[in-house]
């Protein structure tokens, strides 16, 4: 049975989306992350690598005949038109991965972990949109420290996503993640219940 109610779960990058994610799938709730989708469609024997290689070639594959992600992401980096050209390959791939992901799940509700859902435009498959929140300063600070970048190169990637405001403009719900680790696991917690009442109100 489909969950009659679907969550898109989204944050900036270091924003602590994951934490939220795994906190979420530890309460049973079944989450379906766009980026396993991303790497499921591009994987051997199925068509979107073979797509890719149509249009970018076999140099964008590793010694193990699988897509080099690297190489594609070195490739696209500074081509927008192929950049482009890439995303309309996999969008509707990865779309199609997650919507056969969540018909086979089961629960009063699911998780749809998608990092650039902002960006990607409007969603008419789910009913509400989590947002996890940092401020751009300590967001700066995580992802120096955790990929090893420059501050440069960590404002240049906050750049290229949707702005703070753009994400919180488009939430229904917000959690802060401007305190430990466990409280952002309580905060999911208290939304976990909330979910459970709001699909409950959705049965038939």
């Amino acid at each position: 049975m489909r969950p009659r109610l679907s969550i898109g779960l989204t944050g900036g990058i270091a924003s602590g989306k994951s934490t939220v994610a795994r906190r979420f799938s530890e309460l049973g709730v079944p989450v379906i992350d766009a980026d396993a989708a991303a790497r499921a469609v591009v994987a051997p024997g199925r068509p979107g690598l073979a797509q890719v290689l149509a249009r970018f070639g076999k140099s964008v594959l590793d010694p193990r005949a699988e897509l080099d992600r690297q190489a594609l992401r070195e490739r696209i980096f500074a081509d927008a038109h192929a950049r482009r050209d890439l995303e309309a390959i996999l969008h509707p791939l990865i779309r199609e991965e997650m919507a056969r992901l969540a018909a086979a799940a089961s629960g009063p509700y699911l998780i749809m972990a998608i990092p650039l859902l902002i960006e990607g435009g409007p969603r008419d498959d789910l009913d509400r949109i989590l947002v996890v929140d940092l401020d751009e300063t300590r967001q700066l600070a995580r992802i120096v420290s955790r990929d090893g970048v420059s501050m440069a190169q960590a404002r240049a990637i906050l750049t290229a996503q949707a702005s703070r405001a753009e994400r919180l403009a488009k939430a229904d719900d917000v959690l802060e993640n401007a305190g430990s680790v466990e409280d952002l696991r309580a905060g999911v917690d208290r939304l976990h219940e909330r979910y459970l009442q709001l699909a409950a109100h959705r049965a038939p």
